[in-house]
């Protein structure tokens, strides 16, 4: 019998500790979307690698990143999410509209929190219908109103040409109708410009704008899509201070295949951008230069490693919030919901983190999952190859806003018979 013991504890000793803290994360590595979506999922598991690796893990649990591979594919991020969520998941990140539409009814069923952070469906910010679901620190519709903004600060917009070109998906369609709302109030004239997926081909649509001229253009693009319009726009001369992303059209991707002709190129962001910040050292002696990075660690610092971090550092937070509410280092998905609705980032605590500057303040609540709606434009200087803001964090026209997601989420609401309120 004590033989049989000491195997069992030989074994138990030899095996690897079973994380307690599971982090999915629905990657795509392959497909038209890679390029995106690789550094994303670097940066997203690189951040709990450092977590476990400098500090034993989150409250002293360690965390563990389960990667399913999505290819931006809406059914296999449903069966991702279908063969994951029994191992633990905690929350679900899928990085695309499309499979977060389909998982809005999973995970209210499941009782698992979703963080679609600047993407997703808009109207679920209001928490008082989407319990479940989180799109902070700001949404598709804060950056149409971005967008607008910036271009006013411009000059006078009343009676200019704006165009919207935009992925032909859920995704691209998401601010349509803001647009429209702000086109009414402010006295623009809308353009849209459909560009059916991958984006590959577009020619027409770029003949288009050359032959209306809009004033300003505004693009709602993803992968390949970007860095075809980008140089598309270069081909018929577009003036690029006057064309701006989204900030899934704001990458290194999106600009380096057009060279100087994409020098700049504006886009919006919700974080800052660079490596400049003391946690990057640390993920650097921690994970990158002890081997165990995601990727290959050369892109630490670019637009989308830096924000699958951030994605991962929100998570973190909310389960650092929710061990704090509850008492318990061991958390179950109804508790780190708690601790996502409970989440506020300041800047002494993004200081503390080691990202001083890095994204903007805001604060969760029942009533409000989406943060503060903050933003910031972001300019590409094709010299130095190098993002910088030329903006700080500013808010959006909530006044136009506010009354979309409320009716939004009404109508939601009615179709799936939920009852509005918090818990």
């Amino acid at each position: 019998m004590k033989l049989t013991t000491l195997a069992v504890a030989a074994v138990m000793a030899a095996s690897p500790v079973m994380a307690d803290l599971v982090f999915p994360s629905l990657s795509y590595r392959t497909g038209p979307y890679a390029a995106n979506g690789i550094p994303f999922a670097d940066g997203y598991e690189d951040y709990f690698t450092l977590l476990n690796e400098r500090d034993g893990g989150i409250g002293g649990v360690p965390a563990k990143v389960i990667e399913c591979e999505t290819g931006y594919n809406t059914e296999k991020g449903v069966e991702c999410y279908e063969a994951t969520k029994g191992e633990g998941a905690l929350i679900y990140q899928p990085l695309s509209t499309g499979i977060t539409y389909q998982l809005i009814p999973k995970v209210t069923a499941d009782g698992i929190p979703l963080h679609t952070m600047g993407y997703g469906r808009t109207s679920a910010k209001n928490g008082e219908i989407f319990s479940n679901v989180f799109n902070y620190p700001a949404n598709y519709w804060d950056g149409a109103s971005h967008a607008v903004n910036h271009i006013m600060s411009q000059g006078d917009i009343s009676g200019k040409k704006i165009a919207l070109v935009y992925h032909n998906s859920a995704y691209g369609k998401e601010p349509i109708r803001t647009l429209e709302e702000l086109s009414k109030k402010h006295g623009f004239e809308l353009m849209l410009v459909p560009v059916d997926h991958p984006g590959q081909e577009q020619k027409s649509q770029w003949l288009q704008i050359r032959q209306q001229k809009p004033d300003n253009v505004i693009m709602y693009g993803w992968g390949v899509m970007n860095q075809v319009a980008i140089q598309e726009a270069a081909n018929i001369r577009y003036p690029m201070e006057n064309f701006i992303g989204i900030w899934w059209s704001g990458s290194e991707n999106d600009v380096l295949p057009a060279g100087d002709r994409a020098n700049g190129y504006k886009a919006l962001t919700f974080h800052n951008l660079g490596d400049d910040y003391p946690l990057y050292a640390d993920l650097r002696k921690y994970v990158v230069d002890a081997g165990k990075a995601a990727g290959a660690g050369d892109q630490l610092g670019t637009a989308l490693y830096n924000r699958g971090m951030y994605a991962a550092m929100l998570a973190a937070e909310a389960a650092k919030t929710a061990q704090e509410l509850s008492g318990e280092k061991n958390l179950t998905p109804a508790m780190m919901r708690d601790g996502m609705e409970a989440l506020e980032m300041t800047e002494a605590k993004m200081a503390e983190i080691g990202l001083p500057g890095f994204g903007p303040e805001f604060k969760v609540s029942c009533q409000n999952h989406g943060g503060n709606g903050l933003g910031a434009v972001a300019q590409w200087d094709a010299a130095a190859k190098k993002w910088s803001l030329i903006t700080g964090y500013e808010g959006s026209d909530q006044d136009v806003i506010q009354p979309l997601i409320d009716e939004d989420s009404a109508a939601f609401a009615a179709e799936a018979g939920i009852e509005a309120g918090c818990k």
